[in-house]
């Protein structure tokens, strides 16, 4: 299969003002220049590992440059270890060996040390406990009818699938019983999907920066992502770069794409109406299978998402679409229910490969499930609510304390995606526990180590830690000696 290759003009908009300012006394030459810049957009994950760049003589026409600038900015980038280059072939982005390394001990989350700690390696709220309590009430009242029975529901109890179903309706997109199957958690549902849908050493299509347990489960089945950047400044209308998707789909023959269009995770961004429509469209176009993870989909905070992506997909090309639902980020993490929406062939060949996994949910769980659905958005709400006052005391915080910290504030989700002045995520992931805080480093979501200077903070906490957060992190980040002018000129992100 091929490999991914960048255009120059995708490069070239990335880049932005890569030039020092004319009358600026500098000491960079064009060539020093081009290389920060390609460098920075490496560790911001804007350039994934393993993509090719541009020709020379392609790049150097795009940036209106002499190509011995070109030229030579490859070269320092070769000279650090940034790219690898062959005969005949274009230059491939990769990492100095210390930096990868440095990257890949960061997938352990370290223990607070002490129980005055806050854990923010986790996007996800307490349980609401008397809701909680009804629902499991509520289940064993009716469970009897079901002691009569093994016990044991692949696809779901027949209850729920249709609760299920009518959300769906409710929103927007036509689905029956049939085309739903109950599963213990999104997580495990993306975990049955790779397991028919991708075989080891196929091409799947990922959100850049995405789920750092979506990337995990690829890894298992030996599938590989290719990584097509989300880029936050661009809105709801232009963050993913949709012109990418299709290119990526055509150049790797990917079969499947696992995106996250509902208040992503990290960013919190939502796809808007046009974007989900043109994704329907790339996966007719190019018979790629989208996974959709609308795990987030219930946690908007400004304004309610679009339609489900599916409901833009024309006619039969629905079969195109699937889309993974979960009750734990609206409700409770404890309760491992989520769902699959996809055509009833699909569901068929689902259920047969389950049971390599598991032989269905525990049916008391997707009974409390049922009664959660059947109560509507009343819940949920007052959910959003402490989602919204604790986001607004998160950033007041980090205002005061980490002013030179930027923040990609998303229309929905749990956290904040921030960038920082210099790539010192991994170091900062690695000292914050002795300041109290659990952080999950930004090259967790990236592929092969992307995006050291971010960090993901939720605001799932009360706000008493998240100011006891801040501060923790602010500490951590002040003993690692970074200035607080960045030393190389900032990309806006």
């Amino acid at each position: 299969m091929m490999m991914h290759a960048l255009g120059a003009r995708a490069v070239a908009r990335d880049l932005g003002a890569w030039q020092d300012e004319s009358g600026r006394r500098s000491t960079r030459p064009a060539y020093r220049a081009l290389a920060d810049g390609i460098r920075l957009l490496v560790h911001d994950g804007r350039v994934p590992l393993g993509t090719a760049l541009p020709s020379e003589r392609e790049f150097a026409s795009e940036l209106n440059v002499s190509r011995t600038t070109v030229t030579t900015a490859y070269s320092v980038l070769r000279d650090e270890g940034y790219l690898v280059s062959r005969q005949g072939s274009r230059s491939t982005v990769t990492l100095p060996p210390a930096v990868d390394s440095n990257r890949r001990r960061v997938h352990v989350h370290l223990p607070v040390s002490d129980g005055a700690g806050v854990d923010l390696s986790y996007a996800a709220m307490v349980a609401p406990a008397e809701e909680i309590s009804e629902a499991y009430s509520a289940a064993l009242q009716s469970l009897p009818p079901f002691l009569d029975t093994h016990g044991m529901e692949p696809v779901g109890i027949t209850v729920l699938r249709e609760a299920v179903a009518a959300r769906y309706r409710a929103r927007g997109l036509e689905t029956d019983t049939s085309q739903i199957m109950i599963t213990s958690g999104a997580q495990h549902a993306v975990r049955l999907l790779l397991g028919v849908l991708t075989a080891p050493g196929e091409r799947v299509i990922v959100d850049h920066p995405t789920y750092p347990n979506a990337l995990e489960a690829l890894r298992r089945v030996g599938a590989r992502p290719v990584p097509v950047p989300v880029r936050p400044e661009g809105g709801a209308s232009r963050a993913w770069d949709l012109d990418g998707i299709r290119s990526a789909a055509r150049q790797t023959a990917a079969r499947m794409a696992y995106l996250l269009p509902d208040f992503h995770n990290p960013t919190g961004l939502c796809l808007d109406e046009q974007g989900r429509a043109e994704l329907a469209r790339i996966a007719r176009d190019t018979r790629m299978t989208l996974v959709v993870d609308e795990t987030m989909v219930d946690v908007w905070l400004d304004a309610p998402p679009p339609p489900p992506v599916a409901a833009f997909a024309p006619g039969s090309a629905d079969a195109d679409v699937v889309t993974v639902g979960s009750i734990s980020k609206s409700h409770w993490g404890g309760l491992r229910v989520g769902w699959i929406r996809a055509n009833p062939e699909l569901i068929t060949r689902l259920v047969g490969s389950r049971s390599a996994l598991d032989l269905g949910t525990p049916v008391m769980d997707q009974l409390a499930a049922l009664h959660l659905l059947e109560r509507g958005d009343a819940p949920i709400e007052v959910r959003r609510e402490l989602l919204r006052t604790q986001r607004a005391a998160l950033l007041d915080e980090l205002s005061v304390r980490l002013p030179d910290w930027v923040p990609t504030v998303g229309t929905g989700g749990m956290s904040l995606w921030l960038r920082m002045p210099a790539p010192v995520s991994t170091a900062l992931a690695a000292t914050a526990p002795s300041h109290g805080v659990v952080l999950a480093s930004g090259t967790r979501f990236g592929v092969e180590g992307a995006f050291e200077r971010f960090v993901r903070l939720p605001y799932a906490r009360p706000v008493d830690e998240l100011r006891r957060a801040v501060a923790g992190v602010a500490a951590a980040y002040d003993g690692l000696g970074v200035a607080r002018e960045p030393a190389e000129p900032a990309l806006v992100v």
